[in-house]
């Protein structure tokens, strides 16, 4: 059996403790932590619209002057992502495969689940109630197009049965 835990800053301790409970001790438990290509492609572009302003770049201080923020940024999330990582490793108290990718998040998620027996995720949306919106574009979806059945996860404990949205006013 192959499990898959996508691992969120804010999230991830529910993920792994998830695993520990319902994933067998034979599993092979892949930690996947996804990097998304947005901030730092953000930071690349405005660094190059700047340049392409013809501004007096010369007078500048050569230190952190002239170089690319967006290198900066990806830099800062591998070592966040294998901090998360090791944590995620050592909580989850046997071994594992650590796997780190980067692209646009619900899409490596889907891609990292093909082959699997188990995608393990958490909510990421509004979590003071029950119902659809405790789901994010993004873990929404992997639910919708994971490949393999979806354990999917409270971050903490569960809102009340009071929380359902009530039904739309055209149902009896």
């Amino acid at each position: 059996m192959r499990v898959i835990a996508w691992l969120v800053e804010g999230t991830w301790p529910a993920c792994v403790d998830a695993v520990r409970t319902h994933a067998p001790d034979t599993a092979e438990v892949v930690l996947l932590h996804v990097t998304g290509a947005e901030v730092p492609g953000l930071a690349h572009g405005a660094f190059a619209g700047l340049l392409g302003r013809g501004g007096p770049w010369g007078h500048l201080p050569a230190e952190g002057w002239g170089k690319d923020p967006g290198d900066r940024l990806e830099a800062l999330g591998g070592s966040s992502a294998a901090e998360l990582l090791d944590a995620a490793a050592e909580r989850l108290g046997r071994p594992c495969v650590r796997e780190e990718r980067s692209g646009r998040v619900e899409r490596e998620v889907v891609a990292a689940a093909e082959g699997a027996d188990l995608l393990v995720l958490a909510r990421d949306g509004d979590r003071s109630r029950l119902g659809p919106k405790s789901l994010g574009p993004a873990v929404r979806f992997a639910v919708d197009h994971a490949p393999c059945p979806v354990l999917l996860v409270w971050p903490e404990p569960a809102p009340g049965l009071g929380t359902i949205p009530p039904p739309p006013p055209h149902h009896p």
